[in-house]
C-alpha cells in the first residue's frame, strides 16, 4: 500500500477518498484553485498544494510537480477533470508516480465512444445504431438513422454536450452547439450520432478488475431518473431486472473490460429498451462513478480502497461467486439550483448546515464556504440503505427533510417530490420521467404563508431591546383600548407580502397575512433554530442570517426573508430576468457568446447572448420585438445575477396593443458546457 497519495481532485469525492485513506492510514494530500483555498477537501488532508495556473485542477504538471514534491507515491483522479486522461496516465508512469485507474489505452479505447462501440460489438455486445465523425457525414447519418437522434461528443462523458434532435431542421444548431461544447470540455470536437431510444431505462454495471487476470461485476444500478442527462436519483439494485437478465448484462460488461485489458474500477453503461430485457451498450466510464455508494451499501465494499488495492498490485480478495447483493441503496445528488425558476443554477455562501441522522452524506460543503459558478453545482450526495426498495425510499425522503442548506438555494424539496411520486414510487422509471413530471412536481415559487408568518414573528421579536429601560421601548403595539398592530413587508423569491403583528412574539402575539385571518403565534430561539407555534401547532425552522435577510429551512426547504418596514419603497422585487427591454442575467455566470449586435432588429425570443454558469448553457432572448439599444458585455465577461446584459428598445406597437412580455431566459437542453465538472456522472 502507498505510503502517500495525492488526490486530483475537490469538493465531495475528494472528501470522500481522503477517508477511507484516513482509514487506512495513508498521508493524503489535496490540490486546490485560490477559489479553493478554504475548502472542506483542502482543511481535511494532510497537505494541501496551490495550484495557481490558469488550467486548475486539468493542470496535469504542476499535479505531476505536487506529487514529487509532497513524496506521493499515487494520484487518485476521482471523476471529472483529468479522470479520464488518457495523456495524463501516461505522464504519471512516466514520471514514476502511479495513476489510480486503469491503463492509458482502455482509457483511450473506451473514451473515445466510437471506438468504444466498436470494441464492444466486435465481443458480441448489442450497440445502439448510428454514425460516427470522420467517417460519416452526421447529417446523412442521421437520415440513415432517423428522428429522433441524440448528438454526443466523441471524447465526452457525464452528458457533457449531449442534445436531442428531433427533427432534420433542429440538426444544424445541434451540431453547433454539441461541437462548441466538446472543443471546450474535451479539447476534441468530433461527433457521433444515434438512434435516440424513446423512454429507455438506463442501467449501469460496476466492475472491477486486477493485474491478475480477475474480472468480476458487483451487479447493476439503476439510473433512469436523470435531467438534462444528468442522473439525479440512483439506486442499487434495479427494480426492473431479473436475476437472468443481471447475469447476462453482468457477463457483457465482463467481457467489454476483458476486451480492452481493463484493471480498476469502471462502469459498463447500458439502455434497455421499455420495459423488455433488449439492452444496448451505450458506454464505459473508465473510473470510480458518483454514485458507487449505492454499490457500496448493497455489497458493504469500499471500492475506493479495492481501487487502491489493485493500483498497488494486490489481487483482488473475492471473486464473482463471493459477491452478494444485500437490501437495497438510493441516493440522490443535492445541486445548487432554483427549479422553481427553470432549475437555473444559484450560488452564494452556506450560511447554515445540518447533515441527516441515520444516512451517508457525502459532501464537500462546510459552514461559511461559497458556492461560485466556476464548478460543477453538484453540492452533495445523500445516500441511505434499507431492507427493501419501499424502505430505502422512505428512509432516503426522510434523510432530505432533515438536510438544510441555508445560504444556497438548492433542489431538495423537488427531490423529495419525485421520490414521492407513483411512477418512481412504482418503479416505473425511464430516462424522460423527471422531464414529463417536473411541470406538476417542482414546488411553487410562492413561499407558504406559515414561513412567511414565521419571519414576521422573528424580524417583530428581533426588536424587542434585551432589557427595556422603560415600557415606550417594547414593540408591542400597546394603546389604550385594543392593542395596534405594526405592519411587516416581507419580500421573498415569490414576491412582497403585507405581515401585521401584535404583541410581544416570545410571549405570545396575533399575527395574519394582509387580509387573512388572526392567528396567534409564538417564537423562541433553541440553538440555531427557531421554534414557531401558530394556534397550537409548532414547527421547528433552521435558522440563519446574511445581514438583514433571514433565512429559514423546514422538511428540506429553504427560503431567504428581508424585512421593510412601513415607508418602503412599494416596489421591492429583484425583477430578474427582462423588464421591459432590460434584460438582466438569470444566474451569476459567464458570458459565452453575443449573437447580437448593438443597432440590429431582433424578434421576440431571439437569441441575444448565452450565459454559461456550472457548466451549464443557457439563451438568453428578447424579450420583446425591437432594436438593440445597448450591449452591456462582452464575450468572456463574468457576470452576477441580475446584471443587466442588454437593453431592446421595443418596437411601437399598434395602437391600443402593448408589445407583449415574457421571460428572457430560456434554458438550453444543451447539456454542461466545460469540462471543469467534478461531478460528471
Amino acid at each position: 500500500m502507498f505510503d502517500t497519495v495525492l488526490i486530483a481532485n475537490r469538493g465531495e469525492i475528494a472528501v470522500r477518498i481522503i477517508r477511507t485513506l484516513r482509514k487506512l492510514g495513508v498521508r493524503s494530500v489535496a490540490v486546490h484553485s485560490p477559489a479553493d483555498a478554504d475548502a472542506r477537501h483542502v482543511r481535511e488532508a494532510d497537505a494541501a498544494v496551490l495550484l495557481d495556473g490558469p488550467l486548475g485542477y486539468l493542470d496535469a504538471e504542476r499535479i505531476l510537480r505536487a506529487a514529487k514534491d509532497t513524496g506521493a507515491g499515487a494520484v487518485h483522479p476521482g471523476y471529472g477533470f483529468l479522470a479520464e486522461n488518457a495523456a495524463f496516465a501516461r505522464r504519471c508512469a512516466e514520471e514514476g508516480v502511479v495513476f489510480i485507474g486503469p491503463p492509458a489505452g482502455a482509457i483511450e479505447a473506451m473514451g473515445d465512444k466510437i471506438r468504444g462501440k466498436e470494441t464492444v460489438a466486435a465481443a458480441g455486445v448489442p450497440v445502439v445504431p448510428g454514425g460516427a465523425e470522420p467517417g460519416d457525414d452526421l447529417i446523412e447519418a442521421a437520415a440513415r438513422v432517423g428522428f429522433p437522434a441524440l448528438v454526443k461528443p466523441s471524447a465526452g462523458g457525464g452528458g457533457k454536450g449531449m442534445v436531442l434532435v428531433r427533427s432534420a431542421e433542429e440538426l444544424p444548431a445541434a451540431l453547433e452547439s454539441a461541437r462548441r461544447t466538446a472543443t471546450a470540455a474535451f479539447g476534441d470536437d468530433t461527433l457521433l450520432i444515434e438512434r435516440f431510444v424513446e423512454n429507455p431505462r438506463h442501467i449501469e454495471i460496476q466492475v472491477l478488475a486486477d493485474a491478475h487476470g480477475t474480472v468480476v461485476h458487483l451487479g447493476e444500478r439503476e439510473c433512469s431518473l436523470q435531467r438534462r442527462h444528468q442522473k439525479i436519483v440512483e439506486e442499487a439494485p434495479s427494480p426492473l431486472l431479473d436475476e437472468a437478465t443481471r447475469t447476462a448484462m453482468g457477463a457483457a460488461a465482463v467481457e467489454a473490460a476483458r476486451a480492452v485489458g481493463y484493471v480498476g474500477a469502471g462502469t459498463v453503461e447500458f439502455i434497455v429498451q421499455g420495459s423488455t430485457s433488449d439492452y444496448y451498450f451505450m458506454e464505459m466510464n473508465t473510473r470510480l462513478q458518483v454514485e458507487h455508494p449505492v454499490t457500496e451499501l448493497v455489497t458493504g465494499l469500499d471500492l475506493v480502497e479495492l481501487q487502491l488495492r489493485v493500483a498497488a498490485g494486490e489481487p483482488l480478495p473475492f471473486g464473482q461467486a463471493e459477491v452478494r447483493l444485500t437490501g437495497h441503496a438510493v441516493e440522490a445528488r443535492v445541486y445548487a439550483e432554483d427549479p422553481a425558476r427553470g432549475f437555473l443554477p444559484t450560488g452564494g455562501r452556506v450560511l447554515a448546515l445540518r447533515d441527516p441522522a441515520g444516512a451517508r452524506v457525502d459532501s464537500g460543503l462546510t459552514e461559511g464556504g461559497v458556492v461560485g459558478s466556476d464548478y460543477d453545482p453538484m453540492l452533495s450526495k445523500v445516500i441511505v440503505w434499507g431492507p427493501d426498495r419501499a424502505s430505502a425510499l422512505r428512509r432516503l425522503s426522510a434523510a432530505l427533510a432533515g438536510t438544510s442548506i441555508l445560504g444556497v438555494t438548492t433542489n431538495i424539496a423537488f427531490l423529495r417530490r419525485l421520490l414521492a411520486h407513483p411512477a418512481v414510487v412504482g418503479g416505473d422509471l425511464d430516462t424522460g420521467l423527471v422531464e414529463r413530471v417536473s411541470p406538476e412536481i417542482v414546488p411553487e415559487a410562492a413561499v407558504p404563508g406559515e414561513a412567511v408568518l414565521a419571519a414576521a414573528l422573528a424580524f417583530h421579536q428581533d426588536l424587542v431591546p434585551e432589557r427595556p429601560r422603560d415600557p415606550w421601548e417594547v414593540p408591542d403595539g400597546w394603546r389604550v383600548g385594543e392593542a395596534a398592530f405594526s405592519t411587516w413587508r416581507v419580500e421573498t423569491s415569490g414576491g412582497v407580502t403585507d405581515v401585521e403583528v401584535s404583541g410581544l412574539p416570545a410571549s405570545g402575539a396575533r399575527v395574519r397575512l394582509a387580509g387573512g385571518p388572526i392567528r396567534h403565534g409564538r417564537v423562541r430561539a433553541d440553538g440555531g433554530d427557531l421554534v414557531v407555534t401558530l394556534d397550537g401547532a409548532t414547527r421547528r425552522y433552521t435558522r440563519a442570517r446574511d445581514g438583514e435577510t433571514l433565512w429559514l429551512g423546514s422538511e428540506g426547504a429553504a427560503w431567504a426573508f428581508t424585512p421593510h418596514r412601513p415607508g418602503d419603497p412599494e416596489d421591492l422585487s429583484s425583477g430578474a430576468g427582462a423588464g421591459g427591454g432590460v434584460v438582466r442575467s438569470p444566474m451569476p455566470g459567464t458570458v459565452l457568446v453575443v449573437k447580437a449586435a448593438v443597432g440590429e432588429q431582433v424578434a421576440e425570443g431571439q437569441p441575444l447572448m448565452i450565459v454559461e454558469a456550472m457548466k451549464m448553457e443557457h439563451t438568453v432572448a428578447a424579450p420583446v420585438a425591437g432594436t438593440v439599444a445597448e450591449l452591456a458585455v462582452r464575450a468572456g465577461q463574468a457576470v452576477e445575477m441580475d446584471a443587466v446584459l442588454a437593453v431592446v428598445e421595443p418596437q411601437e406597437a399598434p395602437q391600443g396593443q402593448a408589445p407583449g412580455e415574457e421571460d428572457a431566459v430560456r434554458a438550453a437542453d444543451a447539456g454542461p458546457a466545460a469540462g471543469l465538472a467534478g461531478a460528471a456522472s
